[in-house]
Formats: C-alpha cells, sequence, structure tokens
C-alpha cells in the first residue's frame, strides 16, 4: 500500500471519530477533524499524482471517504437540528446514486475519475457544514447577517452538488452509449 492510500484509509477510519466528537457536541474538535480530514484529502490526491501512485483502490476509496465524512457531517447536523432535513437527503441520494453509478461502470471495468465540479462541490460542502458548525454551534461571529450568508452558503452548497451530478450523470450517460 502506497502513501497516498495509507491517508485514505486513514480518511476512513477517521469518519467514526470525526462522528462521535460531532455527536458529543465538542464541536471545536469535531471542525478540526472535519478540516484535518479534508487537508489529507487534498495531499494524498497530490501525493498520488506528483509521485504516480493512483492506483484503483484510490480512486475508488477517496471518494468514498469524502462522501462519508459528508454524510456523517450532514445526518449528525440535521439530527441535532442544525441543517435542514431536507439538505441531507438530497446529499444522501445524490451520492446513493452516484455509487450505483460507479458500481455499474466498474462492473464493466472503467472508472471515472472526479472531476472540477465535483471537487468543488465537495470544497464549497466543507467550507459551509465548516462554516455552520462554527457559527451555529460554536458561536463565533453569531449574528443575523452571518446566519444569512451561512444559509446562502448551504444553498450555494446544495446547488453545487446537483450541478456535480448533472454533469456527472451526463458522463456516466455518454460512456454507456458508446458501449
Amino acid at each position: 500500500m502506497n502513501a497516498a492510500n495509507v491517508l485514505t484509509v486513514f480518511r476512513l477510519l477517521l469518519v467514526p471519530v470525526f462522528g462521535y466528537f460531532l455527536h458529543m457536541e465538542n464541536y471545536q474538535l469535531a471542525v478540526f477533524l472535519f478540516l484535518f480530514s479534508g487537508l489529507t484529502d487534498i495531499l494524498d490526491g497530490y501525493i498520488a499524482r506528483k509521485y504516480k501512485m493512483v492506483t484503483a483502490f484510490g480512486k475508488l476509496a477517496d471518494p468514498i471517504a469524502d462522501k462519508l465524512m459528508l454524510i456523517t457531517a450532514l445526518i449528525l447536523l440535521s439530527s441535532q437540528n442544525i441543517i435542514f432535513s431536507p439538505v441531507t437527503i438530497i446529499v444522501a441520494v445524490k451520492e446513493t446514486l452516484m455509487g450505483i453509478g460507479m458500481i455499474i461502470l466498474k462492473k464493466r471495468n472503467i472508472m471515472i475519475s472526479a472531476s472540477w465540479y465535483g471537487k468543488l462541490a465537495t470544497v464549497i460542502f466543507y467550507f459551509a457544514i465548516t462554516s455552520f458548525i462554527l457559527v451555529r454551534r460554536a458561536d463565533f461571529f453569531k449574528n443575523s447577517t452571518t446566519d444569512l450568508l451561512i444559509n446562502v452558503l448551504v444553498i450555494i452548497a446544495v446547488l453545487a452538488t446537483l450541478f456535480a451530478f448533472f454533469m456527472y450523470s451526463l458522463k456516466y450517460y455518454k460512456i454507456i452509449k458508446k458501449e
């Protein structure tokens, strides 16, 4: 197992630890773990590309680690009434459908790498969730203006996620249509 894959496995193992601290409402540590996970995601991608360590495992496990962290955050924040449940449902449905698409393509020996729009949606959601936790629960900079900005940011994150889903769906459709 190469260094990039070790970081990916570490991120997978970090998901329940993050979930525990978020559930226990230790928001500062949860935010730290959430951001640390995001930084290790960037680092493992950099290492994999720079040192030619891209593997089939990494292509599959890396997005799974991202999605598990995101879904864990959304489910727990929804259960704590911090983020509206429809946001969690939209993202969970999108990720489930994307996962099904990946499985179908994998059975046909087709791997799709992450695209800029998927990465952008992930970055926006990471920023939105971090901001939500800090403003709503850790009481940093809490006022009506920041609440409005955070809500707008979550809406932008949902729209970016839906855009990514649409673009990936087109990509999947074109690949399947060629066969």
